[in-house]
């Protein structure tokens, strides 16, 4: 069983001229996302390792700030998506979760905070905040646009799908949080963010470096889970194993979301996870997302390849199942409208 996520380097595709290593990185990031459907991104190549610990050490200051000072940021002033979540606000599986956070939106034209999603990024006025979380968020665009097109190339797409592909992520609608988790009280009915699936498109994750605390699910039938007693049980876990995604120097943790099972009919699959902290932790999730209007539908290139496949084995990837196309802001209104816990039947 497998113990860690494989560790892949983007170096190849900030190198154009070579051509092997971006076929070998491609063919790594395909068979990860077949496996595990997470994988650990070394960007050493890419940023200076310095620049997210400056990210956290900002985080670290304003969720430092009074209750008072960061409830200026609330939910509640702007769309209820922008803005700030106080402790146990996030919910997961109709559990609330033991940490803060404030959440970051693609800027909109026309906004209009009577609109869900349609409001304004509210930032902290922590000094330097603003100037460097915007500076990592337009890397963390062109990190999505780099590991689309290898993806691309791992599922044997032509220049011409790639760049149909391309269109419908080249406007992302994306997202990003900063977490604050206090360490999880024993007597806590939940966790520090419960088992969920990714309901976007790609995940770079940078955290602090507390061992044992962002877990990853992966499917094994036949293998019992083996609950920690300390911690409340899952509801409705498949067969399989949790495991540590600890942080490595100089890599963000990626994983893929329920676009990518749409895209590519169930071949890939978005893999449950969760944070389980017995200590103080910070984290930046990025989602790089499509378009708003994307309509995101199964991919010829992926279709090829599971018609490549008898149809027993094609059944068992896919778990029979035809996707059916989404448009993606349609898709994340409603996942949007259940995450927070003042927010029963707002998107509705």
């Amino acid at each position: 069983m497998l113990q860690t996520l494989p560790i892949i380097s983007i170096a190849p595709f900030l190198a154009p001229e070579d051509t092997k290593g971006r076929l070998s990185t491609a063919a790594k990031i395909h068979a990860a996302c077949l496996e595990y459907g997470f994988f650990y991104l070394d960007i050493t190549s890419y940023v200076d390792p310095s620049e997210p610990e400056e990210l956290a050490r900002l985080g670290r200051e304003f969720f430092a700030l009074p209750p008072e000072e960061k409830g200026k940021l609330s939910l509640s002033h702007q769309d209820h998506a922008r803005g700030y979540a106080m402790l146990q606000e996030n919910v997961t599986n109709g559990k609330a979760d033991n940490h803060e956070g404030i959440d970051f939106y693609k800027p909109v034209e026309n906004p209009d905070k009577t609109k869900p999603l349609w409001g304004q990024n509210q930032w902290p006025s922590v000094p330097g905040f603003r100037e460097k979380y915007e500076a990592w968020v337009e890397k963390m665009k062109k990190l999505g646009l780099i590991v689309m097109e290898a993806m691309a190339i791992g599922l044997g797409m032509t220049k011409e799908e790639w760049e149909d592909l391309r269109s419908h992520v080249d406007d992302s609608f994306w997202s990003m949080r900063i977490i604050g988790y206090p360490p999880l009280p024993n007597d806590f009915d939940g966790y520090s963010c419960g088992a969920h699936k990714d309901y976007g498109c790609l995940t770079f994750l940078y955290a602090d470096p507390t061992p044992g605390a962002l877990q990853v699910f992966l499917q094994d039938p036949g293998l019992v889970v083996q609950m920690n007693s300390e911690l409340p049980p899952e509801e409705g876990v498949e067969e399989g194993s949790w495991i540590n995604a600890d942080p490595i120097p100089g890599c963000v943790v990626c994983n893929i979301g329920e676009m990518w099972e749409i895209w590519t009919n169930g071949l890939y699959k978005s893999t449950l996870h969760r944070v389980v902290h017995r200590g103080t932790n910070y984290s930046i999730p990025f989602f790089f997302e499509p378009n708003f209007d994307a309509v995101v539908k199964p991919l010829p290139a992926a279709l090829r390849i599971l018609e490549g496949h008898p149809e027993r084995e094609r059944k068992r990837l896919t778990g029979g199942k035809d996707y059916e196309p989404v448009v993606y802001g349609e898709f994340l209104l409603k996942k949007v409208g259940a995450n927070f816990s003042t927010s029963n039947g707002r998107y509705n």
